[in-house]
C-alpha cells in the first residue's frame, strides 16, 4: 500500500547486513561523497542526509518518486564500484514510519554494534549539520532530525540502555589489559590523530599507560594531539621502521588502503626477542593488512572482533531493548503522525 505524505525514506547497509570487508568498499571518504551528491544533482532528492560511520553508510531523505530511490542507489554502487546486485543482497530500506523508526533506533544506540554507545548520537547530529550546510535539509528532514535528537535523549533517560557504557575504545584498552596485564610499562602507538584515535589514548592513559606516541600523516595533527595528551610524535613515514620499539599499535587513520603490512612487523618481531605485538585496528578501512594476524607472536583485533567481545557484556542493557524499541516506535509514529498533518 502506497502511503500519503511524503516518501521519506531510508537506505542504506550497516554491520547487521554487511561483514567488515564489504563496508570497507562502501564506505564515503570525503572524495567520493563528493562524486556522488554531484551525480545526484539532477535527481529528484530535495533532502537528504548522509550518515557514514565505521559500521554503517546510510542515506535518509524525501524523493519525489520511487524511481528516484533507483538513482541514489544506481549513482551509490557507481560511486564505490559494487555491483548492483551486490548492493541489493545487503541493503537495508524503509519508508515512512518504518524509517522514523529506524533513524530513532539508530541515533539512540539501538542499532550500534556496541549496543547504547554514545558515539553514534554525535556522528547523527554532524551528518545532519553537514546535509544543512549544503542545504541538503528542508522542512521534513529538519524536523524528523530534531524530533531523533529528543527521542533518543529520551530513550537514553527512560531506561538502562547506555548503563555500564562501553566504546570500542575502552573495549580495546581491556582487550590490552587482558595480554598484558600492566600497562604502565608498555609502549603504545597511536596510528591517527582523530576522534577515536584520542578517546583510545586517553583511555590508555586512565588504565596507567604513560609511554604514548602518536603517528600522523599530517604532523601538524600528530603534534596537536601529542602536546594534549602529553605524548611523543613521530613522523609517519617513519613508524614502519620503529615498530619494535612498541608493545601496542593502534590504527585508527582515514587511510584509503591499509598503511600497516606484514613484511615491516615481520622485521620488528625479530627484534622483539618473542615479546608479543597486539594491533587495534579501529580503522574502516582497516589500518592493518589481514595477513599480519598470521605472523607469529601477533595479536590483531578489528571492529568486528571488539564488537563480538563487547556483546559478551551487555547482558544488562540487552534487557533494556525491548523497553527501548518501544518508546522509540511510540516517538516515530507521533513523529509521522505531525508529518502527514503538515505535508500530507
Amino acid at each position: 500500500m502506497t502511503l500519503p505524505g511524503p516518501l521519506v525514506f531510508h537506505l542504506g547497509a550497516s554491520h547487521h547486513t554487511a561483514p567488515l570487508a564489504l563496508r570497507e568498499k562502501l564506505a564515503l571518504p570525503p572524495e567520493r561523497a563528493a562524486d556522488l551528491h554531484a551525480r545526484l544533482a539532477a535527481v529528484g532528492l530535495p533532502e537528504l542526509v548522509l550518515l557514514n560511520t565505521c559500521n554503517r553508510v546510510e542515506f535518509y531523505g524525501v524523493a519525489d518518486t520511487p524511481a528516484d530511490l533507483a538513482a541514489l542507489e544506481a549513482a551509490f554502487c557507481a560511486v564505490t564500484g559494487l555491483e548492483p546486485a551486490d548492493f541489493a543482497a545487503i541493503r537495508a530500506h524503509t519508508t515512512g514510519p518504518a524509517a522514523l523508526r529506524h533513524l530513532l533506533a539508530v541515533a539512540a544506540g539501538l542499532e550500534s554494534q556496541l549496543l547504547g554507545e554514545n558515539e553514534i548520537f554525535g556522528q547523527v547530529k554532524d551528518a545532519y549539520a553537514a546535509a544543512q550546510a549544503a542545504g541538503r535539509a528542508g522542512p521534513v528532514l529538519n524536523r524528523v532530525f530534531q524530533k531523533a535528537f529528543q527521542a533518543a535523549k529520551h530513550v537514553r533517560t527512560h531506561t538502562a540502555i547506555s548503563e555500564g557504557q562501553v566504546s570500542v575504545a575502552n573495549v580495546a584498552v581491556e582487550l590490552a589489559l587482558t595480554i598484558f596485564g600492566d600497562l604502565r610499562s608498555a609502549r603504545i602507538l597511536l596510528l591517527g590523530a582523530g576522534d577515536i584515535g584520542e578517546k583510545t589514548a586517553k583511555a590508555f592513559q586512565s588504565r596507567g599507560a604513560a609511554a604514548l606516541t602518536v603517528a600522523n600523516r599530517t604532523p601538524e595533527r600528530a603534534l596537536a594531539l601529542a602536546q594534549t595528551l602529553d605524548a611523543t610524535a613521530l613522523p609517519f613515514e617513519h613508524f614502519p621502521h620503529h615498530l619494535a620499539d612498541y608493545d601496542i599499535v593502534v590504527g585508527s587513520t582515514a587511510a584509503p588502503e591499509a598503511v600497516v603490512h606484514a613484511a615491516p612487523v615481520a622485521s620488528a618481531l625479530s627484534r622483539r626477542r618473542a615479546r608479543p605485538l597486539l594491533f587495534l585496528d579501529l580503522a574502516l578501512p582497516r589500518d592493518i593488512a589481514p595477513e599480519v594476524a598470521e605472523l607469529e607472536n601477533v595479536y590483531l583485533y578489528n571492529l568486528d572482533d571488539l564488537a563480538k567481545i563487547a556483546a559478551q557484556n551487555l547482558a544488562a542493557r540487552e534487557a533494556e531493548v525491548a523497553r527501548a524499541r518501544a518508546l522509540v516506535a511510540e516517538k516515530a509514529d507521533a513523529l509521522w503522525r505531525q508529518i502527514l498533518a503538515r505535508h500530507g
